[in-house]
């Protein structure tokens, strides 16, 4: 009797990552430390359902049941929101795709766990600053210190680009291009890259930077009081610190979550404010979709008022010349006898 085929799951997991997501996908590092965070949570959670440990795991041991109670234990352990937990489904049902094809006598098990749906969730609208609102954080920065042109630097720079966090920290000294007009270039999600223009006053900040002064090619362009990788975590941070300072002035900033992606969105809305093709913006935002950049338009409060008013003023709804109320005598005598 022939013994049924079973592949060790450590093999089917390290195949997962350097063959498809690295060689025949291609993915960035950022995507494949999403989905080794996902897997490292789902194996711990599996091994300590059946009592044993991680490297004791068989391929039997991934089963539709198994996924539905860890993705409950991110909903009530954890207190994931729906779309992180969509997300983490999304990473095992990329390795289980992966078993299918390496794994075909399971098929039936791996089926049951593709079959389960995503969670339905809100669409929540994109938080902006208004172009004077980030102004007042950018110009928080002391600029009388290194730290404090560094951070000028990065605030600027983002709220020019639109970049990602992730983008801006990954520039390097070379990727800055100063010939007229000057210009950047990024590397965005699926590796995609970009050049976004520059506005003299980011460039003159950028050039104040230690590392554009070394002019070692190589370099990463933002880095850290020790001279190392700034963090997106360390980004937010200095933000958040500026965005404190600049409520003392715009006390309306106290009631939003001001983030690195949110002058991201910032930007996007002032280029919308312009009158910039939602197209344009899609390439400079490097959004894989228009339907990503749409978005922005129905956040705008702005435009929508504008609009309305646009609306109001041709239907002819509108008074050219609105003129206050005022009662005849007649009125007032009759109001005075009540």
């Amino acid at each position: 009797m022939s013994r049924r085929l079973d592949p060790a799951l450590p093999q089917l997991v390290e195949s997962y990552f350097r063959e498809h997501l690295d060689r025949i996908r291609g993915v960035s590092r950022h995507t494949v430390m999403a989905y080794r965070d996902t897997l490292r949570l789902f194996f711990t959670f599996v091994a300590a359902a059946r009592g044993c440990d991680v490297s004791a795991l068989r391929v039997d041991d991934l089963t539709v049941e198994k996924v539905c109670a860890f993705l409950e234990h991110l909903d009530v352990q954890r207190g994931n929101s729906p779309i992180t937990q969509n997300c983490r489904l999304a990473a095992i049902r990329g390795l289980i795709r992966h078993l299918v094809r390496n794994d075909p006598s399971r098929a039936a098990q791996y089926n049951r766990v593709l079959s389960l749906p995503s969670k339905r969730t809100r669409v929540r609208l994109a938080t902006y600053l208004e172009p004077e609102e980030a102004r007042c954080v950018i110009n928080q920065p002391d600029r009388r210190t290194p730290l404090g042109l560094r951070d000028h630097a990065i605030l600027l720079f983002l709220y020019n680009t639109g970049a990602r966090v992730s983008e801006a920290l990954d520039v390097r000294v070379r990727d800055i291009e100063r010939v007229k007009p000057p210009q950047v270039r990024l590397r965005g999600k699926g590796r995609r890259e970009r050049l976004c223009p520059l506005w003299g006053e980011t460039l003159r900040a950028v050039d104040r930077l230690p590392t554009m002064q070394s002019k070692a090619p190589e370099q990463h362009l933002f880095l850290n009081r020790l001279g190392d990788h700034l963090t997106r975590d360390g980004v937010a941070h200095l933000l958040s610190n500026y965005v404190r300072q600049a409520a003392r002035r715009l006390p309306i900033l106290l009631r939003r979550r001001v983030t690195p992606h949110v002058l991201r969105h910032s930007c996007a809305v002032a280029l919308l404010q312009a009158g910039v093709d939602i197209s344009v913006i899609r390439d400079y935002l490097g959004h894989a979709s228009v339907a990503t950049t749409n978005r922005y338009i129905t956040t705008n409060l702005r435009m929508k008022r504008e609009a309305l008013e646009a609306f109001w003023r041709r239907a002819g709804l509108a008074p050219a010349r609105p003129s206050p109320f005022r009662p005849k005598p007649s009125v007032l005598s009759f109001l005075a006898s009540l």
